[in-house]
């Protein structure tokens, strides 16, 4: 089948081809590559072993049994993707793929048990979304306008946590409410799946411990609160954080309280102030009335005076990844740039 894929299929079913034979190989480790969405991408090897563990781990987690059904939207480049090939096998689901898209559910005629996405695919989705019993959805945030716009429905939601280094997703959090006594409904934390504990650094950044896939103990750059050795409430990338006169500011919370007042995409970063080190900027996708934006946010109650955004600035376009994650670093550098 893999060699079919790859001679008589298209640009994507080749991807999967290929990775079947690299799976079938008598080789213990397989080469794959980093997103880059938090840094220069690079090549990294796993086992083979830690990625059957990983699936072995999701799949009872959620409840997932030989013959469930499965829809594959992703491109294979990706490790979601290949780990969706390797929880076929594993667990023996029924698998159909298509081409990678930002609506992969429009024309889809069957229902599936199973399916991964990024946020944008699932904000595209959302009328078809009924199709789906079990959605897992990664490889960016979800927003709080999201997340509000999936409660009430029949699939259940789950936003993962994971990278590549760790066979894709080690934790998982509802994103809906209950729709029955067995499901934990909508919470900020994400609990780790079987044989995954964590803790935190002196930065207070999550440390990730799972022998099953090869890691005694890797960091990560996540700020988190750590509820319990398995439960843990994320706060924010540390590479985020704006340091202004001393204070230590995480985006991704300002921007939760921001949310409220601000229609579409924006985010907000620090630039250079001779004062404050840093001082705390507001980018915003599109025009926007600055003055009137000033008054919203100066009488938003849950922001403290230092998150309060010193300046607005207008940007054209967002650079995003491919999974819809704001490409930050860039995003700013852009605005120095512009700026100078």
């Amino acid at each position: 089948m893999a060699y079919s894929l790859i001679k008589e299929g298209d640009e994507e079913e080749r991807k999967i081809g290929d990775f079947f034979m690299d799976w079938l190989t008598p080789h213990d480790l397989l080469i794959v590559r980093t997103s880059g969405s938090t840094g220069t991408p690079k090549n990294i090897t796993l086992s083979k072993q830690a990625m059957v563990n990983s699936a072995l781990a999701t799949g009872s987690y959620f409840g997932l049994t030989e013959g469930d059904t499965a829809l594959l939207c992703l491109s294979a480049s990706h490790i979601a993707a290949k780990m969706m090939l390797v929880r076929a096998m594993v667990l023996g689901l029924s698998l159909d793929h298509i081409d990678p898209s930002s609506s992969p559910l429009i024309g889809l005629l069957r229902s599936y048990d199973l399916c991964a996405m990024v946020p944008l695919q699932m904000e595209k989705s959302l009328n078809n979304i009924s199709k789906i019993k079990l959605l897992l959805v990664g490889g960016a945030p979800v927003s709080v306008d999201l997340r509000a716009k999936v409660q009430n429905i029949s699939t259940r939601i789950y936003e993962t946590y994971g990278m590549t280094e760790t066979c894709s997703h080690i934790a998982a959090r509802p994103l809906n409410l209950p729709i029955s006594k067995d499901d934990k409904g909508s919470s900020d934390s994400f609990h780790t799946f079987p044989g995954i504990t964590i803790s935190e650094d002196d930065r207070n950044c999550l440390q990730i411990h799972a022998p099953a896939l090869g890691l005694d103990s890797i960091s990560t750059n996540d700020v988190v609160d750590l509820v319990s050795e398995t439960e843990f409430e994320w706060v924010g990338r540390l590479d985020n954080v704006v340091n202004s006169g001393g204070v230590k500011l995480f985006p991704e919370q300002i921007e939760k309280k921001l949310r409220p007042v601000i229609e579409g995409r924006f985010m907000v970063t620090g630039i250079p102030d001779k004062e404050l080190g840093e001082k705390l900027v507001l980018l915003v996708e599109g025009k926007v009335d600055k003055s009137s934006l000033r008054s919203e946010i100066e009488v938003l109650t849950a922001l403290k005076k230092f998150e309060k955004p010193k300046e607005i600035f207008e940007v054209d376009n967002f650079l995003c990844s491919e999974s819809g994650k704001l490409l930050r670093k860039e995003i700013k550098k852009s605005l120095l740039t512009y700026s100078e």
